[in-house]
């Protein structure tokens, strides 16, 4: 099954944005201002018009949204010591073999940014929401106001799976922006795209939305379980734009800024934002419990959309499905709540509520903004027949109740997971002990002392680790400084604490 799940990964398609951070963060560097030589050209044809008509009445909107939104919009400054390396080694070469120089970049001085993205303010009292990738691997964070007012910023939580983040400065009587229901945008109508490209702090852009739902597997490189529902829109984004805002003609946030699809890292004319509706549910969640509270089907799907992952399995499992629209399921989860409803492998889903499920994006945005304990009306097809059953979703662990961080394993709480080394690693590499991190997550304790995926933790607290089970008895109810010992991936050993949350 693991073998069939790494060939139906969906991979990225579309170029995305790149710097310090990734997707739609900025690379600092000192804009400058170039210059524009415009020319006016008449039409050769005499008989030829303008095709024009009368802006007024929107750009006066324009004017009034624009008035609204660029006080509450600010500038993220991304202070980060990680040094860039490439991704394509295996664990072999990552972490023994010779460093190569592609990889040893120089870190930048401490008190430079190594990237710059935009967050939008939600709240008089200084929450600030915007991207995870922003934030991604800071040691301190900058918030620049747009009347230039500056706040180091706390980060109060983070969501790999819709690339949202949550910050929080210390102030009172800020401007803000409100929640617009993103349920109710229409393709085709106004918007404006609010933020700090290129380093051009408080830039309105205005444009239409040109879709809405699309996926684009981008977030599938920094989460397991991505939820991409994109509002795209043609409104410029450029680097830095990423956590900004998108409003409305009435200044409503109906999206928050992420990516761009993009040749060469700059706008082509289609943007994404991440829809209103699930930001909020995203934020309300890390504020008021301290983590996503997520509910999942408990399924493996195949996205029949994707002729790709359709070939890959009928060749692997010698079936002759045909792509289409719909989320075939490969296997239900025992005691999940697909197999509690009813449903098996061999269904095909086709509508979650009043959501037409045509591909896996539908299906994860439909039930990932959903609760643990929540109750969705899964339509499915069996052997040609529609059927429809009430489903309750569940946690990854099974649970239908909500959690807060005192909930949190052990793992959760620091921020990794970790697999085994096996006997024979060990012997090759003259290792004793060990185990690998894996889905490390960014602005976690373990990530802050710049551990990253396929890192290997030697020791906790003094003491050998070769098992996630090792790792969580080590510090299952402890309080204090943690220190771990690791190799990093030109083979030192380091060792670094941080105190257990």
């Amino acid at each position: 099954m693991k073998n069939t799940l790494k060939k139906l990964i969906p991979y990225a398609v579309v170029g995305v944005l790149s710097g310090a951070t990734t997707v739609g963060a900025f690379t600092y560097f000192n804009v400058k201002d170039v210059g524009s030589d415009y020319s006016y050209f008449a039409p050769k044809n005499s008989d030829a018009k303008y095709a024009s008509f009368n802006m007024t009445g929107v750009g006066d909107d324009f004017v009034k949204a624009a008035k609204m939104t660029v006080p509450a919009v600010v500038s993220i400054k991304n202070f980060s010591a990680k040094k860039g390396r490439s991704n394509d080694q295996d664990l072999f070469d990552l972490f023994f073999g010779t460093p190569r120089s592609q990889q040893q970049q120089q870190a930048p001085p401490p008190n430079m940014p190594t990237g710059m993205g935009s967050g939008v303010i939600i709240s008089p009292d200084g929450y600030i929401i915007s991207n995870n990738h922003v934030i991604a691997g800071a040691n301190k964070l900058e918030v620049v106001l747009s009347n230039k007012k500056s706040y180091i910023a706390n980060l109060v939580g983070t969501d790999p799976t819709t690339d949202i983040a949550l910050l929080k400065i210390e102030e009172k009587g800020l401007p803000y922006l409100n929640f617009g229901n993103s349920d109710n945008v229409e393709v085709g109508q106004w918007v404006l795209a609010v933020g700090n490209p290129m380093g051009l702090n408080s830039t309105v852009t205005a444009g239409i939305v040109s879709a809405k739902g699309r996926s684009i597997d981008l977030l599938s490189q920094q989460s397991r379980t991505p939820i991409e529902s994109f509002i795209q829109t043609d409104a410029a984004i450029n680097p830095g734009n990423s956590g900004g805002a998108l409003v409305d003609p009435n200044g409503e946030l109906i999206g928050i800024n992420s990516a761009i699809s993009s040749k060469t890292g700059y706008y082509e004319g289609y943007g994404f934002a991440v829809p209103a509706n699930l930001a909020r549910k995203v934020v309300e969640d890390i504020k008021k419990f301290g983590l996503v509270q997520r509910g999942f089907l408990g399924v493996v799907p195949l996205d029949l959309a994707d002729p790709r992952q359709v070939a890959a399995y009928n060749q692997e499992k010698k079936t002759n499905l045909k792509a289409g629209d719909g989320v075939y399921l490969i296997q239900v989860a025992e005691k999940g709540g697909a197999e509690d409803a009813g449903l098996r492998s061999g269904d095909i889903v086709t509508k979650v509520d009043n959501t037409t499920i045509s591909s896996y994006y539908d299906l994860s945005f439909a039930v990932g903004s959903k609760r643990p304990g929540d109750k969705v009306m899964v339509t499915y097809l069996r052997n040609g027949k529609t059927n429809t059953t009430a489903v309750t979703l569940k946690d990854q662990k099974g649970g239908t109740t909500l959690r807060s961080k005192a909930d949190l394993t052990v793992t959760e709480k620091i921020g990794s997971e970790f697999e085994p080394l096996s006997e024979k690693f060990k012997t090759d590499y003259g290792l004793s002990s060990g185990v690998v991190a894996k889905n490390v997550v960014d602005g976690s304790e373990i990530s802050k002392i710049g551990i990253v995926d396929n890192y290997i933790i030697i020791e906790v607290n003094g003491k050998t680790v070769n098992s996630q089970k090792d790792i969580e008895k080590i510090l299952q109810g402890y309080s204090g400084n943690v220190q771990i010992k690791f190799v990093d991936e030109y083979g030192r050993i380091t060792t670094k604490g941080f105190k257990m949350p």
